[in-house]
């Protein structure tokens, strides 16, 4: 029986097995953001009412921490550890090949990067983007399942690991729902007899309109980029959570059995996905994020309730087995 005065559970970090290719892409996109910086603060053109260097630089952001996260996860593998670099070595190929695609188009060319089909360079550059992420898409799945059957450090981390790939995976095809005909460019279409533009990311206004800072999420209607960013980013921020409770054991020796700690990474995975789903949600309804209204509110506040009603529950839990077994 896993009792209190168990020793606290020791970080992961195996620097030597780090995967070089995603390392090599994440420092490079690291130093590409610092040019990408550079960028929008010196270059004053403009892409659809935002500087031009601010899609790139997000972009940059973006893959350096995806590759960093991934080449540390890639590290724990103790099976199938050479299928397990291949595809880490595609996902790295694969996004260091969009990240010149998406410079190539945005900052050389001048020219919108998304859905933009109105020229055949245009139209050949999005193919290239789409038939590559699908690569990069599966890379990530196959490592996924790989770990699956895999035991990389403790069950939290393991499990943690496990959630955080299959929750990125599904936030990647969230995009998906960007690609559909707006009414103005169906409008269009009828008119040309071309699809000029297929797809956007705002829904109940036009893509370009007022944004928040930085992320430029629309404040006049829906952004289905929310979603997607959050499920993408999945990747980082659910082992953060298992990682962060690795270090809160230290202080608050409850946390150190495993058993815990897992339980409370399902929650907060649980939790997160239904903030994906509420913000998705949202979007479709053709609702900013910057002014919920009371359906949106609500949910929230249930989603919220449900998470510290469950979080509680583990904790009573969790003091009654430790007094059950002192008794």
């Amino acid at each position: 029986m896993t009792t209190l005065t168990s020793q606290p559970p020791v970080l992961p970090v195996q620097t030597s097995r780090l995967h070089r290719p995603l390392i090599a892409v994440s420092v490079a996109m690291a130093f590409l953001s610092l040019i990408g910086i550079g960028g929008a603060l010196f270059d004053d053109r403009d892409l659809l009412g935002a500087p031009i260097w601010m899609k790139p630089l997000k972009f940059m952001i973006s893959f350096a921490l995806y590759t960093g996260t991934l080449a540390w996860m890639l590290s724990l593998q103790t099976k199938a550890r050479r299928l397990g670099w291949w595809m880490g070595t595609v996902v790295a190929a694969g996004l260091a090949f969009e990240m010149v695609l998406i410079v190539g188009q945005v900052v050389v060319r001048g020219r919108q990067l998304h859905f933009n089909m109105s020229t055949p360079m245009d139209e050949r550059i999005h193919n290239l983007m789409a038939t590559t992420i699908y690569l990069v898409w599966g890379a990530v799945l196959v490592v996924a399942i790989q770990l699956l059957f895999d035991k990389p450090g403790d069950r939290a981390l393991r499990w943690s690991i496990r959630l955080s790939l299959f929750t990125t995976l599904g936030g990647m095809l969230l995009a998906n729902l960007m690609f559909s005909t707006t009414p103005a460019q169906q409008q269009a279409a009828d008119a040309t007899g071309r699809m000029d533009h297929f797809g956007a990311h705002s829904v109940g206004t036009e893509d370009g309109g007022p944004g928040l800072p930085i992320t430029g999420w629309n404040t006049q209607g829906g952004d289905l980029r929310i979603g997607h960013f959050l499920g993408v980013h999945a990747l980082q921020l659910i082992p953060l959570l298992a990682l962060g409770l690795v270090l809160l054991a230290r202080r608050f020796p409850w946390l150190r059995p495993e058993g815990t700690r897992t339980a409370l990474v399902f929650l907060g995975t649980t939790a997160y996905a239904g903030l994906i789903w509420l913000v998705t949600w949202q979007a479709l309804r053709g609702e900013s994020i910057a002014h919920p209204g009371r359906t949106t509110l609500a949910a929230a506040g249930g989603l919220l309730c449900g998470l510290a009603v469950a979080s509680l529950g583990l904790r009573i839990r969790r003091k009654t087995h430790v007094s059950a077994s002192i008794l």
